[in-house]
Formats: C-alpha cells, structure tokens, sequence
C-alpha cells in the first residue's frame, strides 16, 4: 500500500535586497531544497545577447572575442517569462529577430584623441530600454540621468580603443536558459545550508575548567561558541556559524570528554542564500523559480494521467479483441 505524506512548506524571508535574498525553508525535504536550488541556477529564463553582426571592428581583440563579452553582459529580464524561446517563436518562424522573442541592441564607438577610449555596456542602445538593457543602465535612487552614481565605475567594459580604432555592431538578445548557456543564468550564486541543532552537555562542560573552555571553544574555525564573562559558562553565539567540521567534537573526544556538545542537522530546515546577477530581483528569482517548478510538477502528472488512461484503452482493445476471438 502506498503511504503519501503531504508536506506544506513554509518560507520565512530574513534579509531581501534586489540583488540579494536570505531565507528559511522549513517543513519540507532536500530533494525539493536542492530542484528550488537547480531550478534558479539552470531554468530561470533571462535575455542575453545571442547574435552580434560585426559592422567595423578595428581594435585588438577579434569578432568572437567581442561577441563573448557581449553575451556575459546582463541585461534587464523582467519580462522575460512572458518572452518566447526564438526556436518556438512562430512570429519570425524561429529566426529569432521580432519583437516577440528579441531585442535589438547597436554599438557604435571611435576613439578620435590620444587618450585610450574604454567602451563599455553604457554604449550599447537597446531598441526598447523599458523592457529590456544592460543592468548598469538601469536608473537608481541617487543616481545622475545615466543610471551611474558617483561611486560606480560606468559600465562594464567590453574593449578599450586607441586613435583611429573603431567598433560598429548590431546585436539581438533572446531569451534562454542557464541549461544552455551559463550567460542566460540569473543566479550568481545560490546555496542552502541544513539548520543545524546544537545541544551543550552543562553538566559535563562544568567538569571543564576555564581554560580547557577557552581550548575547547578555540578549537572551533567559525565563532560557534563564546563564553559568558560573568557566569563563565559556555553558550551558543551563532549556530548557523557551523560548517559541519566536526572539530569541537574531535576536541572534546581528545580532552577525554565525548558528548560534550551534539550537534546534528535538522534534516526539514534549510537555510538559503540567493545573490542575484543583476537580471532580475533575488526575490523574483525564486518567485520564478517556484512557478517553473510547478509547472514541471504538473507536466509529469499529466504525463502519468496519459500514460494510465493509455493502459486502461489498451486494457479495453485486449479485452474487447479478445471477446470478439
């Protein structure tokens, strides 16, 4: 007999910045933390260059050169869910040139004096800057009509050019996928920790004196513990300091004290960190995430739905076959 357990996870937001995002996930297990993990890295749709005509390119470094740093450059990707994939676009039958599935972008620097010209991701004009343009572009609070404040260096550099050099492109942004190219992932980092539980023997650790407590505590390359400077007892600072080392356990064994201290993980809480490229919000990237992977849910329930109605109308033409026999 199958058993299902329903789950109801819970999420609990600790930090949240655009480009930055601490949360807990509780009530559920790794294998559902771990696809939310895999999912922002590698499914999460954003736009990035993926076509550069080169008009005029007279510096140092070749077409393809170019081309690369073009396509690691992030763009805006809020609207890239509602966007088409080029290859499913029937618009411009999978050219990947119309305004449902692409953004033009143009470049266009010479370098007229002596001093070195940097081209950067200012210069790119993209053919509709509300909806889609390099991240750099995007005006902030405090920043000048360019989108920079003062303290920011002006976009990401993509050549530099001396007198008399000159680049002229053209460029199309699509939508894609992490899975196919790392330059379409809207994550630069994502990691879950499991929430580790930490329990302190008080009986034993009175047995200690104060320096085999300060040894004990030392032994620990994170700042897990501390000492209370008026009862002396050792206590808990941070838990979520600990990196599953072991140490203080293999400390406390070798002071000829085991069960010291127990520490196990809780195996239904994890703990995760989401930093943002720039593409989308930290915060809309797990939104995303969370859709795209419902939507793989119930695309292999259907496939199970199909796969059972296709045994019973097999079940159905034996039987029927076999009465006409």
């Amino acid at each position: 007999m199958d058993i299902c357990y329903q789950r109801f996870p819970k999420v609990k937001i600790r930090e949240m910045k655009d480009d930055y995002l601490k949360f807990e996930l509780r009530e559920t297990d790794a294998s559902m933390a771990n696809a939310l993990r895999r999912v922002m890295i590698a499914e999460v749709p954003t736009l990035a260059v993926d076509l550069v005509e080169i008009e005029v390119n007279s510096s140092v470094l070749n077409d393809e050169f170019i081309a690369h740093r073009l396509g690691l450059i992030p763009l805006s990707s809020d609207n890239a869910m509602e966007m088409r994939f080029a290859r499913d676009c029937d618009a411009c039958d999978g050219d990947g040139q119309c305004e449902f599935c692409s953004i033009e972008f143009t470049l266009s620097a010479r370098c007229t004096d002596d001093q070195t010209l940097d081209v950067t991701s200012a210069e790119l004009r993209s053919s509709d800057p509300a909806l889609c343009c390099p991240v750099d572009q995007i005006l902030r609070p405090g920043a000048d009509s360019n989108g920079y404040d003062g303290s920011e260096q002006r976009g990401i550099t993509i050549v530099k050019l001396r007198r008399g050099q000159e680049l002229r492109l053209r460029a199309i942004a699509r939508k894609g996928i992490g899975k196919d190219h790392a330059k379409w992932s809207p994550a630069a980092t994502v990691t879950f920790m499991y929430e580790p539980q930490i329990h302190i023997n008080e009986d034993l650790m009175e047995t200690l004196t104060y320096e085999q407590k300060m040894e004990w505590i030392e032994s620990s390359p994170t700042k897990v513990f501390g000492i209370d400077p008026n009862t002396h007892q050792v206590v808990v600072l941070d838990p979520e300091a600990y990196t599953y080392d072991d140490e203080v356990i293999k400390k406390a064994e070798a002071m000829g004290k085991p069960g010291l201290v127990e520490i196990y993980a809780k195996e239904d809480s994890f703990i995760f960190t989401v930093e943002s490229t720039g593409a989308i919000k930290s915060s809309q990237l797990v939104i995303n995430a969370i859709e795209i992977l419902k939507q793989k849910l119930d695309a292999v329930r259907l496939s199970e739905d199909t796969e059972e109605s296709l045994d019973q109308f097999r079940e159905l033409g034996a039987h029927l076959g076999g009465g006409g026999n």
